[in-house]
């Protein structure tokens, strides 16, 4: 019985292209990982101020909010393939930049947020081009939901080992080092690439003018009002829920009394409640309700966030730090899940491209807001408020999300189309 409930959960690996995807994926991600918590604290030691991390993030996600609509529509008429050949190339470069900068100890703030626009850049054509490219990857299409619970968990296993990892390397062997094992992890999402075996990409007979497809994105998202209110909910997390993460280097350096070690620590463990969420995500059954699951996450994360804000304990702030890891989690998947689980093919990438908007659009706002408002109020205080604005958009959609807008007759008419 536990054996055929352990194969159910990762049953999406009996599609090979997928197997491979994920393998290569998952040694990448523990790299960018890695990278994105040695900017952060090599950042806050060079400036010591919240604002500067704030504007870290922005410098990184903000490329994607603007670029990432155009990204929509490149993933739709072209090869997601090669387009993610293409990218994942370009990230390995810039991976490879940032650590011979540093490497030559030529780096200061502004070099190193360059080359954060840059990966930004990058990713608004990433990530609408490899979300949807898993559908191409699996051949029975009732193993899709679990495969895209599974993707997520590729993130959220990297999140529990790579700042881990790259907390030991700054304090050991420097940020250069922790940079370089970075650019040398994208040789295994590369290879795995190159290994996958995909039926031949059929290009789109009609081709419309940008504007127009961006256009019929928005209306389309406008007619299928479920979708636009699952959008608009994680734009408004995104804006004020999830810059929590840019106030976490003052937790550890100044709350906590830790250095890049500690750092690493708090990301792991939310990190680890980010996997266990993967797995219990990948473990429901077909037609578990997912927007009701969304409604009790949301509240977790708001009232783990004040918890969280009021303790100076650091292994009791490790348990509520791994209950937000469980909630945002919940929150991603699941919006990313029924978006794309109920948007038509052709339309897929673009609306995959406003999910990417909403994430990637709100989240360096978020994180520039939040930034600011701890310089004046400190951030300890400024988190206490993010949990509580979870609280508050909780309660704003909880009639939505308790009324099941997304039917299961929709989703299953929804299944056959893909």
């Amino acid at each position: 019985m536990k054996t055929g409930k352990i194969t159910n959960t990762f049953r999406a690996f009996r599609n090979r292209n997928y197997a491979l995807f994920f393998s290569g994926q998952l040694v990448s991600q523990i790299g960018t990982w890695m990278q994105r918590t040695g900017v952060t604290w090599v950042i806050y030691t060079m400036t010591h101020s919240t604002f500067m991390l704030g504007l870290t993030v922005f410098a990184s996600q903000f490329p994607s909010f603007l670029l990432s609509l155009f990204g929509g529509i490149v993933s739709d008429r072209y090869s997601r393939y090669k387009i993610l050949l293409c990218t994942q190339t370009a990230s390995m470069i810039q991976a490879i930049l940032l650590a011979v900068l540093t490497l030559a100890n030529h780096y200061s703030v502004w070099p190193i947020l360059f080359l954060s626009v840059i990966l930004g850049v990058i990713n608004a054509f990433d990530v609408p081009a490899r979300q949807p490219l898993v559908h191409e990857m699996i051949n029975d299409k009732a193993d899709l939901p679990n495969a895209l619970a599974l993707n997520s968990s590729m993130v959220n296993l990297a999140r529990l080992i790579g700042p881990a990892l790259s907390g030991i390397v700054l304090a050991k062997f420097g940020a250069g080092i922790c940079f370089s094992l970075n650019a040398l992890s994208f040789v295994a999402v590369l290879l795995s690439l190159l290994l996958m075996e995909l039926p031949p990409h059929q290009p789109a007979i009609v081709k419309k003018k940008v504007m127009s497809e961006l256009t019929d994105g928005f209306v389309y998202l406008k007619q299928h009002t479920a979708l636009g209110m699952i959008l608009l909910m994680l734009t408004l997390i995104s804006l004020l829920i999830f810059p929590y993460n840019t106030l976490l280097p003052v937790f550890a350096k100044v709350i906590f009394k830790g250095d890049a070690v500690t750092f690493g620590y708090i990301n792991s463990f939310i990190g680890l409640g980010a996997i266990i969420c993967t797995f219990f995500l990948a473990s429901l059954k077909p037609h578990a309700n997912l927007t009701v699951i969304l409604l009790v996450n949301t509240i977790i994360v708001g009232i783990c966030l004040i918890c969280f804000s009021l303790i100076s304990y650091f292994p009791l702030a490790m348990v509520f730090a791994t209950l937000i890891g469980f909630g945002t989690m919940a929150q991603t998947t699941i919006c990313i899940t029924i978006v794309q689980v109920h948007s038509a093919h052709e339309m897929r990438g673009r609306v995959i491209s406003y999910v990417a908007m909403s994430y990637f659009g709100m989240l360096p706002l978020g994180s520039l807001l939040s930034g600011a408002v701890s310089q004046l109020i400190g951030s300890p205080v400024t988190l206490l408020c993010e949990g509580i604005m979870g609280l508050i958009i909780a309660a704003v959609f909880a009639k939505f999300l308790r009324s099941d807008s997304l039917s299961k007759k929709e989703e299953k008419l929804v299944m056959e189309k893909v």
